[in-house]
């Protein structure tokens, strides 16, 4: 009687937190920094708000703040969408450079953008600053785990498509469930949350309409 040959190890998933990050992303992320920061201190000192009247409006903390805007610090994706309320602009100008006639974003020079516990993961789609009123990502969530965003500012809506895996949507009360092919708009000026209910990793785009 021949032997079964030794069954293959299941292959372990590798959580987002622990992913390579995307070719680019190691010297971008300097960048990334670079620019949140004088965005951060230009975008303060123009509506002539103090450290501590920022971290009063945005949840941020005094401490938190001066060490992203001197550097010391690279904030998570909740932490600049908070920044970003707090000065009354957009997400993309937080993060972003000049605006330019026509601007290309590589794949591998896009930043990829994650959450504290590293399951969800935010990537532009559209160079950084290429419209003031809309904004387009790729989000990527882990599976068996959610995120809780923060309000946007007022009037901003939100749409999003699944391309794989599941959405629950949580917002206002209301409960929304998507699958792959599905999408959802919203108003996203209050808190809302992202929920993956599924066994793999949920894959979708994000588009951000900011109000006029």
């Amino acid at each position: 009687m021949k032997s079964k040959p030794p069954a293959r190890p299941a292959a372990a998933k590798t959580p987002l937190r622990n992913a390579p990050l995307p070719p680019g992303d190691d010297l971008g992320a300097a960048e990334l920094s670079r620019r949140v920061a004088a965005n951060l201190r230009a975008g303060r000192k123009a509506r002539g708000l103090s450290l501590d009247q920022l971290a009063g409006a945005s949840g941020v903390s005094r401490a938190a703040l001066s060490q992203i805007e001197t550097q010391r610090s690279n904030p998570s994706l909740g932490v600049l969408w908070k920044i970003a309320v707090g000065l009354g602009i957009s997400f993309a100008e937080l993060i972003g450079a000049t605006v330019q006639a026509a601007a290309v974003l590589r794949r591998s020079d896009s930043q990829v953008l994650r959450s504290a516990d590293g399951k969800m993961e935010s990537r532009p789609l559209a160079p950084a600053g290429t419209s003031p009123l809309v904004e387009l990502y790729e989000l990527r969530l882990a599976a068996r785990s959610s995120h809780t965003s923060e309000a946007h500012a007022q009037g901003t809506h939100e749409t999003l498509v699944v391309l794989s895996g599941r959405l629950r949507l949580r917002v206002g009360g209301a409960v929304f469930e998507l699958g792959a092919g599905d999408s959802v708009s919203f108003k996203a000026d209050e808190t809302h949350t992202y929920e993956n209910p599924g066994g793999s990793e949920a894959r979708y785009h994000n588009v951000i309409v900011y109000a006029r």
